[in-house]
């Protein structure tokens, strides 16, 4: 396993999504990844699936101190006292005292960021939370968070594959130290069917989805949780610890970012131009 260390977390680099995985098949699908080797999973409020998670986390019997655990907060609770009790909720949910990343969603405009950043930093110290941090933030919002607000964020959860440049936010998390969390890293499949990460992946006996979330986790403080129900999926997700790519593969694979973005909801904000 890759590990990131950053404003003293030590995050693996590589962990189990889990939107849409709900019933049985979100309660087996995190106890696979855990059988696996995975040790860090990523769930939110608006996934529905806190509880899920909870009881593959319980019924893996990997101790919980050796999980990485990431939940993120509606963006209808952000207001300072929901914010706090809806993560109470999240926390019975889950079955834990505390969350490793408390992530802010989604930005909501309608409720003021300082008081949002503000009601996070309480669950924070009150140890509810070992690290805090945002979800589809741009530039400005970063730099607003920071510069403004003062926030100590670890990370900012983002959409990030080779056909999405992040330019932009990853310099701006450099800045500030932060990591980059990509979700969607394998761009819905997508990476499968591109010639040239295929072609790469044929060298190395891999597939352009194993070779695309390498490239991801080979970058300075980037992290890739791609989503995987069952244990195959899993399990060829997490077999990307015995190749390298080398410096020709890894241009080549950022030839290919541009702006395809497969998750632009009407509530997203304005997102900063690709480079």
């Amino acid at each position: 396993m890759i590990f990131i260390e950053a404003k003293g977390a030590k995050v693996p680099a590589l962990g189990l999504g889990t939107y849409g995985m709900t019933g049985k098949t979100g309660v087996d699908g995190v106890r696979f990844a855990l059988e696996v080797g995975y040790r860090h999973v990523d769930t939110a409020q608006m996934y529905e699936n806190e509880a899920e998670v909870g009881r593959g986390i319980v019924d893996s019997g990997i101790p919980r101190a050796e999980i990485f655990l990431t939940t993120k907060v509606l963006p209808r609770n952000l207001g300072a006292g929901d914010l706090q009790r809806s993560t109470d909720a999240s926390l019975k949910r889950l079955k834990t005292d505390y969350v490793d990343l408390l992530l802010v969603h989604w930005p909501n405009p309608a409720i003021p960021l300082g008081e949002t950043l503000g009601a996070i930093a309480q669950v924070k110290a009150e140890g509810k939370a070992r690290h805090i941090g945002v979800s589809n933030f741009t530039v400005a919002l970063l730099g607003a968070a920071v510069a403004d607000h003062g926030a100590d964020l670890l990370a900012n959860q983002v959409e990030y594959h080779p056909f999405l440049s992040q330019k932009p936010v990853l310099a701006c998390l450099n800045l500030h130290g932060m990591m980059l969390t990509a979700y969607r890293p394998v761009a819905k499949g997508e990476t499968n069917q591109d010639s040239v990460l295929a072609g790469i992946g044929k060298k190395y006996g891999k597939s352009g989805a194993q070779v695309a979330l390498r490239w991801l986790i080979e970058q300075d403080r980037v992290a890739a949780i791609p989503k995987a129900a069952s244990r195959e999926h899993c399990q060829a997700n997490f077999d990307i610890f015995d190749f390298s790519l080398d410096a020709a593969d890894a241009a080549a694979i950022a030839a290919l970012t541009g702006n395809r973005r497969y998750l632009d909801p009407a509530w997203a904000p304005e997102w900063d131009p690709p480079e």
